[in-house]
């Protein structure tokens, strides 16, 4: 203190001395910090270079969107659900009865039950509905036929249409005493809070609210761009629905896009399996409430989760996100294109794999496996769209097959492996949905599902165009030159 008291803070001179200091200081904790969080090394690098050249500006951002942060009292509770999960994954390591397949199931489900997720449950009915407007008139009904509680969770919900007739069911179902728990996505359901649909429900009495917040003490302790990307509805805790789909009528959905009617599909799940998505649901509930929700049902009862497999569909339901699960879902996603022996097909709005899912991809192409990689033609991101291209020449050159869908926004993920296992849910082949994202994947251990989502992809596949490696090879160089830029966007697409 007597030090800085003799200090001429007018002097230009002290200033032309600290400055240089506090950069260079700034430069070593900025970069000290990127290394000790142990980013894959191209990724280290980018941000040591940011930070260097722009230190202010590269450390906030960094601070920002470079991590997997979130907030001490988000972990926390995450902490705490492990712990009082209904079944941990430890539990059960049993070898389960399911059907012979190849590949063989039992690899997958070790794989899981090694990280967060929990043993194979059964469900006795999964159907897949691929018409947008008959499941929301579905899920109407359906609301209208609840007795007892509804659940749900969904990153959008857009007003207008089909997606009005599912409001009104639930002001009907909480208007009788059903007890109705709806979880938003702040920014993907920014129009639908802006709207008078909240406090329509409310009135009703109905329990709605947002999940991860923005704002600028949140943006200090947590990133901002972590959003709950999963749309899961729960009825009775008998039926559940999951899949692709926000809570939208594609008709009155970002019309003004110019990529047409947006494409996806639902599971419908009656079973013990829905239990499992009831937990999920309930669980992002308490992480944005300080309290528990006075009407969730007993799921910490084990044999719920424990019951012995019976007849039905064998299925894994995993959560994944931040503070929620590790790389979990991108080893899941590694182990089903390795496992593949005759044919992997994989349908995305948006792809911007990782490194190692490339290099997969291209793996079971060279060794003799159809690989269809089916991706929209027209994208509501441009960003993501010449990112996406960025990685088709090598993919082509493996022999994998890039289809193009024309029908619109084909907006359905799903992985069918040898016509016998599969993978159908929320997540992208791109990066966010790896790390970022809140999501949840059923992975389906039956073949007579997978076969029917493998029709749903052939008809997508039928309003497809082949993209030819000869015609690819021959893109101008201003447009190589844009998408090998966007590429190194990847991690924040």
């Amino acid at each position: 203190m007597a030090a800085a008291a003799f200090i001429d803070w007018s002097d230009s001179s002290v200033w032309l001395l600290l400055l240089p200091t506090l950069h260079v200081l700034a430069v070593l904790a900025g970069v000290a910090h990127v290394l000790m969080q142990k980013p894959k090394v191209g990724i280290a690098f980018a941000w040591i270079i940011l930070i260097i050249t722009f230190p202010v500006a590269g450390i906030t951002l960094y601070l920002l969107v470079g991590e997997r942060r979130i907030s001490l009292r988000r972990r926390k509770k995450l902490e705490q659900a492990r712990q009082h999960a209904p079944l941990k994954p430890a539990q059960s390591r049993r070898r389960h009865p399911l059907p012979a397949a190849s590949p063989d199931p039992h690899a997958l489900i070790s794989l899981l039950q090694a990280g967060t997720c929990g043993p194979p449950t059964v469900a006795s009915n999964i159907q897949l509905h691929a018409n947008t407007h008959d499941v929301l008139r579905q899920l109407a009904t359906e609301i209208d036929q609840a007795q007892t509680s509804i659940w749900m969770a969904f990153y959008i919900w857009h007003p207008g249409g089909d997606a009005d007739a599912v409001l009104a069911a639930l002001e009907r179902a909480a208007g009788r005493g059903v007890q109705c728990h709806l979880l938003l996505d702040d920014i993907g359901s920014a129009n639908w809070w802006k709207s008078g649909q909240p406090e329509r429900l409310r009135r009703a009495g109905a329990s709605v609210r947002r999940a991860l917040p923005t704002g600028l003490f949140r943006a200090l302790v947590g990133r901002t761009d972590l959003r709950l990307h999963r749309k899961i509805v729960v009825l009775d805790e008998r039926i559940a629905w999951t899949g692709s789909m926000n809570l939208v009528d594609p008709r009155h959905f970002k019309q003004d896009e110019g990529v047409g009617e947006w494409v996806d599909a639902m599971a419908r799940i009656e079973g013990k399996a829905v239990l499992s998505l009831l937990a999920i649901v309930i669980g992002d509930w308490r992480l944005e409430s300080r309290r528990d929700p006075v009407h969730a049902p007993p799921l910490a009862t084990t044999e719920k989760y424990n019951a012995e497999p019976g007849n039905g569909r064998h299925l894994q339901v995993m959560a994944s996100g931040p503070g929620q699960s590790g790389d979990e879902l991108l080893l899941l996603l590694l182990e089903l294109l390795y496992s593949a022996r005759r044919e992997l097909v994989v349908t995305t709005p948006y792809f911007v794999p990782d490194d190692a899912l490339v290099l997969a991809l291209r793996s079971a192409a060279l060794r003799g496996v159809r690989v269809i990689v089916l991706a929209p033609e027209k994208n509501d991101s441009l960003l993501v769209r010449y990112a996406a291209e960025s990685y088709y020449a090598e993919l082509l050159q493996a022999g994998v097959e890039i289809r193009l869908f024309r029908g619109g926004l084909l907006h359905t993920k799903s992985i069918t492996v040898d016509g016998q296992l599969s993978l159908f849910g929320t997540v992208n082949l791109d990066m966010r949905s790896i790390w970022i994202n809140y999501e949840v994947s059923l992975v389906v251990y039956d073949a007579p599902f997978t076969q029917q989502l493998r029709h749903l992809q052939q008809s997508y596949l039928e309003q497809a165009r082949r993209l030819d490696r000869a015609e690819w090879r021959q893109i101008p160089f201003q447009r190589r030159l844009l998408q090998n830029g966007m590429r190194l966007l990847a991690p924040l697409l």
